[in-house]
């Protein structure tokens, strides 16, 4: 969060990467036609005035949508439901995105499913290649303590989109760009099998929930930009 705000205001965009599993969530949503808030995680009486200003559903925990049937950060469950608006709380990339509107001249919610889309936007954002700056930002995980936990799955997103930033011509990659990428490049082969091993995957399949892996194991599926625009996501 730090790190991703001290820069905000010094590149053209900042592109968000939760993988597991608020921007692979998102681009489900918008896949369906719809649009969703970012709403911090802890904040239960903001994303309730969110929902009820923008007459959207409110996701709730995976736990608590399975026990009454709802929809939550799960890809699988609005896939399944399909809502046109959604509050969608999250402890990283939501978080993210709700605080660096108005701060990043451009958001953008990225993942595995939409990443080549999102390079073409940026490129057509920039008007070309390498005449904007560009700020991909792996979100992370939490620790009980709230502390930051580092999430190989959005490293592996964050290069995704820098390799094909670099196949559309881009160039002048920083050093920690460049180790996203080779990252990413690493489990090309077999980014499936890399979703379902890693800690947070693994944490996902041990609580029943391994199809939302295999949702954001389908790269380049998507041809939708979830693009921030006055507090809400929807295609750019």
């Amino acid at each position: 969060m730090t790190g991703a705000l001290a820069i905000a205001e010094d590149v053209a965009a900042v592109v968000v990467v939760d993988v597991l599993s608020f921007t692979t969530a998102v681009s489900v949503v918008l896949d369906g036609g719809g649009r969703v808030w970012p709403c911090p995680w802890d904040d239960d009486e903001r994303a309730t005035a969110l929902a009820l200003q923008h007459d959207a559903v409110l996701a709730v925990g995976r736990s608590r949508a399975r026990a009454a049937g709802g929809v939550s950060l799960s890809p699988v469950s609005l896939r399944a439901a399909s809502p046109q608006r959604l509050v969608l709380p999250s402890p990283n990339g939501s978080r993210l995105c709700a605080e660096l509107a108005g701060r990043a001249p451009v958001v953008v919610a990225a993942c595995l499913r939409n990443a080549a889309a999102v390079a073409r936007w940026l490129t057509d954002l920039a008007g070309g290649v390498d005449s904007a700056s560009v700020a991909v930002v792996a979100a992370g995980e939490r620790w009980p303590d709230g502390s930051l936990r580092p999430a190989v799955e959005d490293v592996w997103g964050a290069g995704a989109v820098v390799d094909r930033l670099v196949a559309l011509g881009w160039t002048g990659l920083s050093q920690e760009a460049r180790a996203a990428r080779a990252a990413s490049s690493a489990t090309q082969d077999d980014v499936g099998s890399a979703l379902l091993e890693c800690s947070s995957g693994a944490e996902l399949v041990a609580a029943g929930h391994r199809g939302d892996v295999l949702v954001a194991a389908e790269p380049d599926t998507s041809d939708r930009v979830p693009v921030l625009r006055d507090g809400c996501l929807s295609a750019g």
